[in-house]
């Protein structure tokens, strides 16, 4: 091996971040032979970006060693999910790519097998049944600097306790009344350690299983018997269950599967000024700030979706984020960057005037259209043309005129000569008022020899505009959004609650557009010229009513760290 091969061989493995540095030494020993990777999200709320980073991180680990993958549900708690989550989180996951073939499992699936998981553990005087309230428990537990102390009923036989727990499970005794409690070690420093509940009762109907069962598992218990089921080999999760790793592999051990699953956590994704917590976006629902899980303002994976972002500049976002052991957060303007770089070459670039006034060419034949050929996208060819209708009667955005412009004003003024794009040069003669002093006329000459594309030589213009025709125009719906909560003020208050912008949304109704965004459909994206990109919202745009949300402006003064360039 000659010197460029080794270095192109260390450059390989330091690019490899360190759980692929784990699972590839398990592969080389023998640990396991192949990678079977899951996500397991509780279907209590809508998913969000950091999610994102899971079910790619998880899926992409499978796919890269020609591993599975599998969507698993964890609900082990009725008091919470429902099955519009359920629903909700599977098109999610569709929509971001991460293909879980015909292995969709729910944990309630295994509730039998938890059950006789949890009487292995009680014969094997690993686990009894406690009759201490929550308070007392978390009371007995201690601190981390001061040992627990036994519960007083820790000490039950184990036909005692299987009596006990089978009698929770016939239903004999309210919710709290008695819970089922691992066996482990009251003076363990580490808290998780410290005979945790395994088991407690809820008497609610569940989502998948009705109303077979009234006691259900605790997620620390039911999560490694499900990896273990399923042949999981790496059970990928975030840093928080770092402290929790050593009563999963407790579990694995004492229950004896053959292969147990390896827990390897990494850092969470974290976004500035944005809220993530399913508790605080709940609230925003419930008390109607937003429209639902999926409003654009949101960064729950739905409300991306709804925005206008791609699967594929959320794969970039993951990707420029890298995975780690080290919390850390990233700029909210690294996400803005990944769509806009995903969406310049693949969109149309159209005109749409959003606070439009009209533009009066009074030298043009009245009742001629002339149609004008357009490139779709001046950076990829390959999105062709379109023809857009001219005529005497145009919109142009109201901020493009100006009766007393400031200096390096280079758009239309009376006297002031301009591009229309695309089109003509045209001179502004003068405007017309309403009996408030509002504009509401603009009126204009053009010089026919000037036309786009006719190869005129002649005098240059300095500003370029760009306009609609007033007849052949359609009238939509434009939605523009800012951060939902006021990033000068912080995303929280000193009591909790969230610092909320009252300018996040501000809707235009009688924005004009071209004809050719008449066949427009839920999630298609476009360029609109000097505003941004957009998207058709799949939710409230209607074949007669159209509505744009705007995904992200043109422009931005982020610029990536040189780490990840």
């Amino acid at each position: 091996m000659d010197q460029n091969e080794i270095m192109e061989e260390e450059k390989e493995v330091v690019s490899k971040n360190f759980i692929e540095q784990i699972i590839e030494k398990d592969l080389e020993k023998g640990v396991y032979d192949t990678v079977h990777t899951r996500f397991p999200p509780e279907p209590n709320g809508g998913l969000h970006i950091g999610h994102a980073k899971a079910i790619l991180l998880n899926y992409g680990l499978a796919k890269k060693y020609g591993g599975l993958f599998n969507m698993r549900f964890d609900d082990t708690n009725p008091t919470k999910e429902k099955i519009e989550f359920v629903e909700s989180i599977k098109e999610d996951i569709q929509w971001l790519g991460a293909d879980w073939e015909d292995r969709l499992y729910f944990a309630s699936d295994y509730f039998p097998q938890m059950y006789e998981g949890a009487v292995k553990l009680i014969k094997k005087g690993k686990a009894y049944v406690c009759d201490l309230t929550a308070e007392q428990i978390k009371e007995y537990r201690g601190t981390l600097t001061e040992a627990g102390k036994d519960s007083p009923f820790r000490n039950r036989t184990v036909k005692e306790n299987l009596k006990l727990f089978e009698d929770m499970k016939k239903g004999l005794y309210q919710e709290g009344e008695k819970v089922l409690r691992a066996k482990i070690d009251m003076a363990s420093p580490n808290m998780n350690m410290r005979d945790p509940v395994i088991y407690r009762i809820s008497h609610m109907s569940h989502h998948n299983t009705k109303d077979a069962w009234c006691i259900y598992p605790m997620y620390d218990f039911a999560h490694p018997i499900e990896d273990a089921i399923e042949g999981i080999t790496h059970s990928i999760c975030t840093l928080e269950f770092e402290d929790h790793r050593p009563l999963y592999d407790w579990v694995v051990k004492e229950l004896e599967y053959e292969r147990p699953p390896k827990q390897i956590e990494f850092a969470k994704l974290y976004l500035t000024n944005v809220v993530t917590g399913k508790r605080y976006i709940k609230k925003l629902v419930e008390d109607k700030t937003v429209d639902g899980w999926d409003d654009p303002r949101l960064v729950s994976i739905a409300a991306l979706r709804r925005r206008g972002f791609t699967p594929e500049s959320i794969q970039m976002f993951v990707d420029l984020c890298g995975i780690s052991k080290s919390q850390s957060s990233v700029d909210y303007a690294m996400l803005e960057y990944c769509i806009r770089e995903d969406l310049k070459l693949k969109k149309p670039r159209m005109m749409a005037v959003l606070d439009p006034v009209k533009l009066i060419i009074d030298n043009y034949p009245k009742g001629q259209v002339e149609y004008l050929e357009v490139q779709n996208n001046m950076e990829n060819e390959q999105l062709g043309t379109r023809q857009v209708p001219f005529s005497r009667e145009l919109y142009i955005e109201r901020e493009d005129f100006m009766e007393e412009p400031p200096k390096k004003y280079y758009r239309l003024y009376p006297g002031n000569e301009v591009r229309l794009m695309n089109a003509y040069f045209v001179t502004c003669t003068g405007c017309v008022k309403d009996e408030w002093g509002n504009i509401i006329e603009v009126h204009c000459t053009y010089d026919k020899e000037t036309k786009s594309g006719s190869g005129f030589q002649g005098r240059k213009v300095k500003g370029t505009i760009h306009w609609v025709g007033a007849e052949t125009s359609i009238k939509a719906e434009v939605r523009l959004y800012e951060n939902i909560v006021d990033e000068a003020k912080g995303v929280y208050k000193e009591d909790g609650s969230l610092n909320l912008n009252p300018n996040s949304l501000t809707v235009l109704k009688d924005c004009r557009l071209e004809p050719a965004l008449s066949g427009a459909k839920p999630y298609d994206g476009y360029q609109f010229v000097r505003q941004g990109f957009f998207c058709l919202d799949a939710k409230d745009s209607r074949e007669d009513s159209l509505v744009f949300n705007r995904i992200v402006s043109l422009k931005s003064s982020y610029k990536l760290p040189s780490t990840v360039k």
